[in-house]
């Protein structure tokens, strides 16, 4: 939706997309998306592989905190290049944005998986 707005969108008689500040921020969403994916999939396999061992419940931890701060910070920055009508609810953006906040808090705050992830570490 984003993506689609700053090709669409102009300003300063040109398409947002053509501004490099933005250009970046755009960037900046697909890794911070494509990481969380992968460290995801990791975790998953990872426990798979080994469910019983202590030191792959880091994985989870970790793609969790990781994922879930990408989510806000990505569904932020949508908003922002909506501008105006990111905060409107007929855009769904504004639910993700939300629904991201709230990924951050359930099945253990991001601030708890921190402690759990730097306990683990700690044991090293």
């Amino acid at each position: 939706l984003a993506l689609n707005h700053v090709q669409e969108r102009k300003q300063f008689g040109k398409a947002l997309a053509e501004f490099q500040g933005l250009q970046f921020m755009l960037a900046d969403m697909k890794i911070k998306l494509e990481a969380s994916q992968l460290l995801t999939w990791q975790a998953a396999h990872v426990l798979e592989t080994n469910p019983e061992s202590l030191e792959n419940r880091l994985h989870p931890c970790t793609a969790k905190c990781f994922a879930t701060d990408s989510a806000m910070s990505i569904t932020t920055d949508a908003v922002q290049l909506l501008g105006g009508a990111g905060y409107i609810q007929d855009y769904q953006v504004e639910r993700l944005m939300r629904d991201a906040k709230m990924l951050q808090i359930v099945e253990g705050a991001n601030q708890v998986q921190r402690a759990v992830i730097a306990r683990q570490l700690l044991k090293k």
